[in-house]
């Protein structure tokens, strides 16, 4: 039913559930998860009006993206379930869209809310985007909760 799954990953605890929830549905199928980290550019080209900001900013970008992407390759590696990664650069709905069509993704796996959300969004807003104009299925994951409800 499933050959190639796409995972939008930022680290929160929201995508790491989807990237868990995404390796549990690959695994049976022999699908691919192609995890995938988008720096928004409207983040980078907010900081770029604040001057010396912007290039330790896009650095800081880059490594969270590096760190949430070796942490989903590295659980994708432990379960055996094949897997590729990818940054980019972009609107992140937009590039989840475009990648989705892009590679004929069957299954878009995300997390309810991402590290912009805020916490009375029910869906964050990229995933929101997502649901309304991708053409894939989207499954939308939900970090866990503690006794305190904050997911942490």
């Amino acid at each position: 039913m499933y050959d190639d799954i796409l995972v939008p990953t930022d680290g929160s605890d929201a995508s790491d559930a989807a990237v868990a929830h995404a390796i549990s549905i690959a695994k049976p199928h022999g699908a691919t998860v192609h995890f995938l980290h988008v720096i928004d550019i409207g983040t980078e080209m907010s900081a770029s009006g604040l001057g010396t900001i912007a290039p330790e900013l896009t650095e800081t970008l880059e490594q969270e993206g590096t760190d949430a992407l070796e942490s989903a390759q590295e659980r994708a590696e432990a379960a055996g379930v094949q897997h590729e990664r990818t940054m980019l650069e972009g609107t992140p709905q937009e590039a989840i869209t475009d990648y989705s069509s892009d590679h004929s993704v069957d299954l878009i796996v995300m997390g309810q809310s991402g590290r912009s959300g805020l916490k009375e969004h029910i869906i964050g807003s990229s995933t929101d985007r997502v649901i309304r104009s991708g053409e894939a299925p989207v499954l939308v994951a939900h970090a866990e909760r503690t006794e305190s409800g904050d997911g942490k």
